[in-house]
């Protein structure tokens, strides 16, 4: 388990904690956190459970695979260091403090 803290753009926060194995995507989804659609369902098709990562995480965080890379030029003001899609973050122990800021719309 770790413990996830989703910010809204308005600066409303969430703090829930995700099972390891799923991805940040359905810790947002499971938990009803407003802000990441996830219109894809997790297929990485879509950018619409785009985030940006806080700075302290972002070595932390896996290295994005190509697909995210070609699917974040779709995001709404993507960050060339900050900006993930969530779909393509699994959870771990490591992941544990994870904290990550919505974008004002998803697209």
């Amino acid at each position: 388990m770790a413990k996830i803290t989703y910010i809204e753009h308005n600066g409303t926060k969430h703090v829930v904690e995700v099972a390891n194995g799923l991805t940040v995507m359905e810790g947002a989804r499971d938990n009803g956190i407003p802000g990441i659609e996830a219109d894809c369902g997790g297929a990485c098709a879509c950018s619409t459970c785009h985030v940006y990562v806080d700075a302290a995480w972002v070595g932390k965080v896996p290295a994005r695979e190509a697909m995210e890379e070609d699917m974040l030029d779709f995001a709404y003001e993507p960050d060339p260091v900050r900006s993930r899609l969530t779909c393509q973050i699994k959870v771990t122990d490591a992941l544990d403090g994870l904290v990550v800021q919505m974008p004002e719309k998803q697209i």
